[in-house]
């Protein structure tokens, strides 16, 4: 733009050169012409003297002369446009266009191009999102301004529905019922008024939240601009649901990397202890001193506001036990410390949505210990029911803990941080919680809508999928209908995500 404005500020002035060159030009001709005049009219009076010329030779030099000038005039304005169109032509090629001229705006301009100078600026995303439980699952995008309220109400206890958003068929009145009734109760089961959801208080209901977290510093955690993303993501939100009145005393951070023999550690440091302390003390234990140090915004967080850290994990060597010799080689008394309801554990393992899960999502974690027991196919089979054993026995020792903690205090809340194959598609440690807080309280009403999944920065591998998409579903296919499961119940990340991994998204809420 700036480049073709110079070119014609430089035609112009060519053409005004040239006008006043041709004006210059036109004014010694008409001199000349005086001149020449004068000296035919001098000669003719001569020869009318001296007889010796004609009329003819009078009357010719004028005309040539004014012939002549015409000419002239004509070369000098050709070769004038000519110049200004070669000037014009080489200042377009050569000379570069400089963000620093003068910009002004051009009506032929692209419009993509007319703003930002032409940079390219991408749409803004939301980074919370609700996997809605429709067959296929679905994202619905949250604002950021709607991000505080839904936290909110996870602290107070609502959980998270696992019903799709709209059952019933779309018609105009089913719009307008839910428009109007639905909003009404909304508003009721917010303030607490008459018709309010009383079942979800008391003293036999508690909640529960599962943020799921490899600490990996994925893309989105990255773009935040911040080490350890995940872990500052988690604090943010707690920061959120730890806000109602409810969760004052009566909260509680689970800690999935954590053997439950390190409780009396995490005890000392709530109440005041060092960092120091807890650190070394962990380090002893032969805790991973990475995976310590990845939480340690978290641990700092329940010390600031006095929450209680829960150990869940199985000892060490209780699970190199069982990955070498399976459940029954592990001691009986240790197996009811960790197990508290045997029927329904054994139980699950029957159940064909577990099957589903363990099929599509356990199992794809599972790597031989060498290359020969790959190589045998007995070997391979035999190793991966250890590793089946000691999965589930880390699933269901970690729920036992939770449960029971839980279960003895009213409305108590509490918020496990675990790794995300561990919660991914609700069968991990999140889908034993309903089961084994019915055992511990015969008159408990915690159900599966009383727990809530997060995933933390996802991407397309950590919810096995094979593409660039994020995989919503455990898989989707007519004799799995009955038992199709969502990855989790939201979606959160730490800045925004890119367009091509998020698949089926809604409208923005």
């Amino acid at each position: 733009m700036p480049s073709v404005l110079s070119s014609i500020s430089s035609l112009l002035l060519v053409v005004a050169s040239c006008r006043q060159s041709v004006e210059a030009f036109s004014a010694s001709s008409n001199r000349r012409q005086l001149v020449s005049h004068q000296i035919c009219n001098s000669a003719l009076f001569a020869s009318r003297d001296d007889g010796n010329n004609s009329d003819e030779d009078d009357n010719s030099r004028p005309i040539q002369n004014n012939n002549n000038s015409q000419i002239n005039r004509r070369e000098a304005l050709r070769s004038a446009l000519t110049g200004a169109a070669l000037a014009t032509s080489s200042t377009l090629i050569t000379q570069p266009s400089t963000a620093d001229a003068l910009s002004l705006p051009n009506p032929f301009t692209p419009a993509y191009t007319q703003s930002n100078n032409g940079r390219y600026i991408p749409g803004k995303r939301c980074t919370a999102y609700l996997v809605d439980t429709t067959i296929p699952p679905s994202l619905i995008p949250y604002r950021a301004s709607r991000e505080a309220a839904i936290l909110k109400n996870l602290g107070m206890g609502y959980g998270t529905s696992k019903a799709p958003f709209i059952e019933d068929d779309i018609t105009l009145n089913n719009m307008m019922n839910k428009a109007v009734f639905g909003s009404i109760s909304a508003v009721n089961n917010a303030v607490g008024g008459e018709g309010a959801d009383l079942e979800r208080k008391g003293e036999n209901y508690q909640s529960f939240i599962f943020l799921g977290a490899n600490f990996d510093d994925t893309f989105t955690a990255a773009a935040a601009g911040e080490e350890g993303g995940d872990a500052q993501l988690a604090v943010g939100l707690l920061e959120d649901i730890c806000k109602p009145k409810e969760r004052i005393g009566n909260t509680a951070i689970g800690l999935s990397f954590c053997p439950q023999g390190c409780q009396e550690l995490l005890d000392q440091y709530v109440n005041g202890g060092s960092e120091s302390a807890l650190l070394e003390g962990l380090k002893g234990k032969g805790v991973d001193e990475q995976l310590t140090m990845a939480h340690l915004p978290i641990l700092r967080f329940a010390q600031k506001k006095r929450f209680s850290l829960l150990a869940l994990a199985p000892e060490s060597q209780d699970l190199d036990t069982v990955r070498k010799g399976g459940l029954q080689s592990l001691d009986p008394e240790k197996r009811e410390t960790y197990v508290a309801d045997a029927q329904g554990f054994i139980a699950l393992t029957q159940d064909p949505r577990f099957k589903l899960y363990t099929e599509k999502s356990l199992f794809k974690d599972f790597r031989p210990s060498s290359a020969a027991v790959a190589s045998d196919e007995a070997a391979a089979k035999a190793e991966q029911g250890n590793y089946f054993a000691e999965k589930i026995l880390v699933h269901e020792a970690c729920a036992t803990c939770i449960s029971k903690w839980a279960a003895s205090r009213p409305n108590a809340l509490v918020v496990t941080i675990a790794p995300i194959p561990d919660v991914r598609f609700l069968g991990g440690i999140n889908g034993r919680v309903p089961r084994i807080s019915q055992f511990l309280n015969k008159d408990s009403l915690v159900d599966d809508e009383a727990v809530t999944t997060i995933l933390l920065n996802p991407n397309a591998k950590e919810t096995l999928s094979e593409s660039k998409w994020l995989r919503l579903e455990i898989g989707t296919s007519p004799g799995n209908w009955a038992y199709q499961t969502k990855v989790a119940d939201y979606l959160w990340f730490s800045s925004m995500p890119k367009v091509n991994m998020l698949p089926r998204m809604m409208n923005e809420q």
